[in-house]
Order: structure tokens, then sequence, then C-alpha cells
């Protein structure tokens, strides 16, 4: 019986994670913190022979797969498909301001993402996952039988792991949070996925 496995991660952290700000499809730098978050991902992943690796096209994410794929794979491909949601005019604002002028639509993102609207041009997590499920169906298709490393974000791994795990997309807040680095796996056999981790952390250094 065929297997394909996908492993996801988060980027490691970044500045704009320290200070509280909200990213989106804008980008800051990994702390020293994300780089070593990183490479302890790497020393994981050591022994597994990745066909493939794919990462989100925004730099957090690229420069974590570089070295979190370390010399283990062949090219890494970079996916506009693969950004975290677009969080119109919450991107680059601290989450603190973003609480204060817009509360509902902030505890909506969160806690009802099937009701959240974005402020400004962003995306709703439904425009979300319409983007990012085709593309990793894409993967799928296309490495069948092999092994894969996709480096993506928070929230759009949430929502991906969501859906492959059948859950709706009102179900997502139930979902646990997604930590920098963390290790995520699905596997598929005869076209039907199943969820093997989720944001595991077992790889972190004191």
């Amino acid at each position: 019986m065929t297997e394909t496995i996908l492993y996801l991660t988060r980027h490691g952290q970044t500045e704009w994670n320290v200070d509280k700000r909200m990213q989106g499809h804008k980008d800051s730098p990994l702390t020293s913190l994300g780089v070593l978050q990183a490479e302890w991902l790497q020393k994981r992943l050591i022994t597994i022979p990745f066909d493939a690796v794919y990462s989100s096209s925004s730099p957090r994410a690229l420069i974590t797969a570089q070295i979190a794929a370390g010399s283990n794979h062949a090219t890494i491909v970079p996916m506009d498909e693969l950004k975290e949601i677009n969080m119109g005019l919450w991107e680059g604002q601290r989450i603190e301001f973003i609480q204060e002028h817009y509360a509902q639509e902030y505890f909506d993102f969160f806690n009802k993402p099937h009701l959240y609207q974005p402020t400004g041009s962003g995306e709703t997590y439904m425009q979300l996952m319409n983007r990012v499920i085709p593309a990793i169906d894409g993967i799928l298709s296309k490495h069948q039988g092999e092994k894969v490393l996709i480096v993506t974000h928070r929230l759009t791994l949430k929502t991906i792991m969501g859906y492959y795990g059948n859950k709706e997309l009102y179900e997502l807040s139930g979902l646990s949070d997604i930590e920098p680095t963390s290790l995520c796996k699905i596997s598929v056999k005869e076209n039907v996925p199943s969820i093997e981790m989720y944001g595991d952390t077992s790889h972190y250094q004191n």
C-alpha cells in the first residue's frame, strides 16, 4: 500500500512575534531563538530522506525551511499559496492596538473563524482554505508514496490540519495552538488522510 507522508511545520520565532505584532503577508526576521528552533527541528528530521521540500514564499518560512531541511533535501520550492492568512490592515500592528480598535473581529479571528471578517483587504478563513488546500492536494498528487516537508505559518497550518482532520471551519478554534517549528504529520494511504502528529515540540531544548 502506497503511503504519502507530509511533515508540516511553522516557521521559527520572529521579531514581530516577540514584539506582539501581527504579520500575515508582511514579514519580520527570525530571532536568535527562532534560528535555534529551526536547528533543533533539523536535528530531529536528520534521518528522514525527504523527496521534496515546499515552503511559504515569506522569508521567515524560507529561512526556516533552509535550516530545518539541512542538506537532506532537493531544492526548496517556494509557494505563495502557503503564505499566512492575509490580515489586511492589521499587518504590522501591535495586538494591543487591534484588540482596542477591532475587539469583535479580533475575538472572531481566534475563536469564531467561520464568522471572522477581515479589516481592509485581508482574507477570510474560507479564502485561506480555498488558497492552501488545492496547493496541498497538488503536492500530495505529485509526490505519491514520498516524504515531503512543508514549512508554513501558524493559522495556515492550523487550517490545513483541521481540513485533513475532517474538522469544520468553526471547529478550528478548538485545535491547539501551533508553536514555532512544532511538527505535524499527515499520512495518506489510498487517498485517506490521517493525522499522526499535531504541534509536537519534543525537539525543543531548554
